[in-house]
C-alpha cells in the first residue's frame, strides 16, 4: 500500500448472519493459529472486543479419537464460538463436527488453508485440497450436512499461481451449503513470503454470494481498512499482528467504524495483560507446560521495549513461575515509571512482517 493511498474516515461494517441464529456482530476476526490462538488468547481477544475468535486448526481424526490435548484444543467459552478443523476424509470431517457441536461450538470452520508439509502433503489436508476440487466438494458438503450450525470455509488463492481457483472454490462451497469464505492474500507455495494479494480476494468476492473475509498483512487499522476497500471483503481476519496484542482486533473495529484510533494501552496495562495472561496458560495448562508455552507470548508482549532482548533472554531460561515474576517486575516497573510507551513497528519485527 502506497504511503499516498486515502484511508477511509469511517467503513460500515455490517454484521453477517450466517443463519441458523448465528450473527458475527463485527467481522473483525481473530484468526485461528496453530501454537497461539489457544483458550486463553482467545478469552483476551473476546474480552477487548474481536468480533469473532476461531480455535487453533484441529485434526478431524485427533477430534474422532478424543484425544485429550485436542479437547483441550476444542475448549471454548463465549459466543459465538468458532472451531476450526482439518482432515481429508469426509466421514471423519462429519464426525468431527458433530463432536464440535456437541462440546458447544456455535460455527465449524473447515481448513482449505495450511500450507505446512506436514498437513497439505503429509495428510493431504488443508491447503492441498485446494488441488482436488471434487475430494473438496465432498468434505465441504459432509461437514455442512452433518450439523446444524453454520460451517465456514478457509482457503488461499490457490496451490500456486498457476491454479488460483479460490473463485471456483467458493462457488463449489457455496453449492455445498457453506456459509461464509475467508480468503488468505497468497497460495500455498507462497507460504507465508511475499505480499499478500487483497486485490484478488475481490475475484473471490464476485464469484460468490456468499459472505467473504479477507485475510493476509493485516497487522494495522490502515492495513485493514485497505484490504477492504481493495477487496470488497465484508470483514477482516488478523493473525500474527495479534501477537503480544490481543487487543488489535478490537482497535481495527473501532477504526473501521468511527475512523478514530484507539490508543495502545499504557506499559502498566499491558503488563497486567501479560501477568493475567501468563497466569491463565498455567491454569490452563499445567504449571511447567504453561510456563513452557506462555514463553514466546511473554516474549511478543515485550517487544518494542527498551531492553527487551535481554528481558527475553533471560525469562526463557527461569525455570520458576517466581522467577519469571520477579524479572518481569524488574524489567517493567522502573520503564513504567519513567512513562515509556512501547514501539510498534512491523517492518521492523521479523515475526510481524508475514502476517498470518
Amino acid at each position: 500500500m502506497s504511503n499516498n493511498d486515502a484511508i477511509p474516515s469511517a467503513i460500515a461494517l455490517a454484521p453477517i448472519d450466517l443463519g441458523r441464529g448465528v450473527v458475527i456482530d463485527t467481522p473483525v476476526i481473530l484468526a485461528p493459529m496453530s501454537g497461539v490462538t489457544d483458550l486463553p488468547f482467545r478469552r483476551l481477544a473476546r474480552e477487548f472486543g474481536a468480533g469473532l475468535v476461531v480455535s487453533e486448526m484441529i485434526a478431524s481424526w485427533a477430534m474422532v479419537r478424543e484425544n485429550k490435548a485436542t479437547l483441550r484444543m476444542a475448549e471454548m467459552d463465549g459466543r459465538p464460538t468458532s472451531i476450526q478443523l482439518a482432515g481429508c476424509d469426509p466421514a471423519a470431517m462429519a464426525e468431527a463436527a458433530r463432536i464440535a457441536v456437541g462440546r458447544g461450538a456455535d460455527i465449524v470452520d473447515i481448513n482449505f488453508g495450511c500450507p505446512v508439509k506436514k498437513v497439505a502433503v503429509g495428510q493431504m489436508a488443508g491447503s492441498a485440497l485446494m488441488r482436488d476440487e471434487i475430494a473438496a466438494a465432498r468434505i465441504l458438503e459432509a461437514t455442512a450436512r452433518a450439523v446444524p450450525v453454520p460451517v465456514t470455509l478457509k482457503m488461499r488463492m490457490g496451490w500456486d499461481h498457476a491454479s488460483l481457483n479460490a473463485p471456483r472454490l467458493a462457488k463449489i462451497a457455496e453449492e455445498a451449503g457453506i456459509r461464509m469464505v475467508t480468503v488468505h492474500g497468497r497460495t500455498r507455495q507462497m507460504f507465508y513470503t511475499g505480499i499478500a494479494d487483497w486485490d484478488f480476494v475481490a475475484t473471490v468476492r464476485q464469484a460468490t454470494r456468499l459472505p467473504v473475509i479477507v485475510n493476509g498483512d493485516i497487522i494495522t487499522e490502515d492495513h485493514a481498512a485497505e484490504a477492504l476497500r481493495r477487496s470488497g471483503a465484508d470483514g477482516v481476519m488478523v493473525g500474527r499482528g495479534c501477537y503480544g496484542r490481543p487487543w488489535l482486533p478490537a482497535q481495527i473495529a473501532h477504526f473501521l467504524r468511527t475512523g478514530e484510533r484507539i490508543a495502545e494501552p499504557d506499559l502498566a496495562a499491558q503488563k497486567a495483560v501479560m501477568l493475567r495472561h501468563y497466569a491463565a496458560m498455567q491454569s490452563h495448562f499445567g504449571i511447567e507446560p504453561g510456563m513452557r508455552l506462555a514463553r514466546k507470548h511473554l516474549a511478543w508482549y515485550s517487544r518494542g521495549l527498551p531492553g527487551s532482548a535481554g528481558f527475553r533472554a533471560t525469562v526463557m531460561r527461569l525455570p520458576e513461575v517466581a522467577a519469571v515474576l520477579a524479572e518481569i517486575d524488574r524489567f517493567y516497573n522502573p520503564l513504567i515509571e519513567r512513562g515509556t510507551q512501547r514501539r510498534h513497528d512491523p517492518a521492523a519485527d521479523p515475526d510481524l512482517a508475514e502476517a498470518a
